[in-house]
Parts: C-alpha cells; sequence; structure tokens
C-alpha cells in the first residue's frame, strides 16, 4: 500500500476506540475458544533503522518472527498484507483471529491491519491498555529468549530474514517447564 492509502485520522486514542483491553475481554468471554496472538515489535540499539515483528501464539508458545526495514505503522501493515498473500486470506483469518497489542505508534493503523487492500476483514485488533505490558505477558516472558541472542543495545543492521527465522526456530525448539516439557513445535504439531 502507498502511504497515502494508509488510513489516517488515528491520532491520539482514537485508534483504540472498541478496541481496549476491557472490549478484549468481552469479545473473549463471548468467543472463548478462539486463539489468541500477541503482537510485539522488538529494537535493537536505540536506531532508528530495523525492527522485529514478533507474533506469539498463546495456545503453543509458539512465535513468529519478522524483520521489518523500521519501526513505522505502514511497515507493519506490509508485513500483515505480505502475511495474508501468502496464506490467502481464508487461512490468515483462521491463523490470526484475534490480535492483542500494545499502544505503540506502529500498531495504530487499525483499520488496516483488519483488513486488506480491498476492504475484506482479516483479523480483529484489540491493544493493551497504556503502561501495561503485563495483559501480555507471554510474548514479553519471550522476548527473553530473543534478548539471549541478540540483548539489548545489539544493532539490527546486520540482520537478515534467514537469520531471524533461524533464531526464531532455536527459540520455538526449546523446550519448557510451562508446557509440560513440551517445545512449542511440538506443542502446535499436535494442534
Amino acid at each position: 500500500r502507498k502511504k497515502k492509502e494508509i488510513s489516517e485520522g488515528f491520532l491520539n486514542q482514537e485508534f483504540r476506540k472498541n478496541r481496549g483491553y476491557d472490549d478484549y475481554l468481552k469479545y473473549m468471554e463471548k468467543n472463548p475458544d478462539m486463539p489468541v496472538i500477541q503482537m510485539d515489535t522488538v529494537k535493537g540499539c536505540r536506531e532508528q533503522g530495523k525492527r522485529l515483528l514478533t507474533l506469539h501464539f498463546c495456545n503453543t508458545n509458539m512465535m513468529l518472527m519478522f524483520l521489518m526495514r523500521d519501526g513505522k505503522a505502514d511497515t507493519v501493515v506490509e508485513q500483515f498484507d505480505m502475511l495474508t498473500g501468502l496464506l490467502g486470506l481464508e487461512e490468515f483469518r483462521k491463523v490470526f483471529p484475534v490480535i492483542l497489542t500494545d499502544n505503540g505508534s506502529e500498531f495504530k493503523h487499525t483499520r488496516d491491519l483488519e483488513t486488506t487492500e480491498d476492504g475484506k476483514k482479516r483479523t480483529k485488533v484489540f491493544y493493551c491498555d497504556p503502561q501495561a505490558s503485563w495483559q501480555k505477558p507471554q510474548i514479553e516472558k519471550n522476548h527473553e529468549f530473543i534478548r539471549y541472542i541478540l540483548p539489548k543495545g545489539v544493532s539490527f543492521a546486520r540482520l537478515n530474514q534467514n537469520k531471524v527465522t533461524q533464531i526464531a526456530n532455536h527459540i520455538n525448539s526449546v523446550a519448557r517447564a510451562s508446557l509440560n516439557g513440551c517445545t512449542p513445535f511440538k506443542l502446535a504439531q499436535l494442534l
């Protein structure tokens, strides 16, 4: 999508309207079996360059990671468009039915995240309360694994998607006590 095509008008907290954490809880109460994916970004040192977009599947602890050229909202939408293109709309809807994220500026193009370029619904996005990362604890905990490999302050400038995928594969291959000794990969295969 071109920048001018991305929805505008979501200034301040308008993008959160009917998508806050209380709205998320009400939605999940009505849809208790719907899988939830927590979304966030990770940056290297305080540079303005590359970021990791992380998508964490709460039911398996599996995490997908995508290298982005920057941390802008348009770039996150591009990732959603790319995933929709790879998976197809119906599969995207099944894999990513509900997404819970924080209030970072990179997630403020809500309409464009929730719908395709031609206006078809692809997901439902909700936002944690401001300064409440504890409302998405699974992804925050999983980010610790990233920091074992890419400590804070390390630049992501030399990373490419192949390396990022390798890092994600390693993280998803770690057996966890919280998963009764299973790995996220193993749990995902059982679903």
